[in-house]
C-alpha cells in the first residue's frame, strides 16, 4: 500500500507525517508523488515512516518488491564506519580469513555504536544486521 493510500485513509497530510517522524517534508513528497523509490530509502528512514502510520515496514514496500531489494534497504546508507567494517567483514569471510574472529569484533562494535551511542539505526535495523553477518 502506498503511503499517500495510508495516508488518506487515516486522514493525516504529508506535513503531519513530517512532523511527527522526523523525516524532511521534501523527502516525503518526493517518496509520495514517485519522484523517488521507496526501495532507496534506508531502513531506518521507512521505520519511521511506518512507526508513524502505524504500519510494517514491509506493507511500505511494493509487493513486488524482491526479498534483495528489502535487504538493500537495510543496508543502505549506513554510516561511514559501520559501512568499512561491514565491507571488510564481508571481503574477510569471502576470503576465509585467519582474522575473521577480529573483524566480527569490529563489526559487532560498530552496530552496537551506530545503534545505541549515535543513535543513526534502528534496533530492528541492528537486529537485521547482526542476524544477517554475525550469528549465522
Amino acid at each position: 500500500m502506498s503511503i499517500n493510500e495510508i495516508l488518506s485513509n487515516i486522514g493525516m497530510t504529508k506535513y503531519r507525517l513530517a512532523k511527527l517522524s522526523g523525516i524532511p517534508h521534501a523527502t516525503l513528497s518526493e517518496l509520495c508523488s514517485g519522484k523517488t523509490n521507496i526501495e532507496k530509502c534506508s531502513g531506518e528512514t521507512l521505520y519511521k515512516i511506518a512507526k508513524v502510520l502505524n504500519v510494517s515496514m514491509e506493507s511500505l514496500l511494493d509487493d513486488r518488491m524482491t526479498t534483495l531489494a528489502r535487504e538493500r534497504s537495510y543496508e543502505y546508507g549506513l554510516p561511514s564506519y559501520l559501512q568499512h567494517d561491514l565491507d571488510v567483514y564481508k571481503d574477510a569471510v569471502s576470503k576465509n580469513s585467519t582474522l575473521i574472529d577480529c573483524y566480527w569484533g569490529e563489526l559487532y562494535g560498530s552496530i552496537n555504536m551506530a545503534e545505541i551511542s549515535d543513535r543513526l539505526i534502528t534496533p530492528e535495523h541492528a537486529d537485521y544486521l547482526r542476524q544477517k553477518y554475525l550469528w549465522r
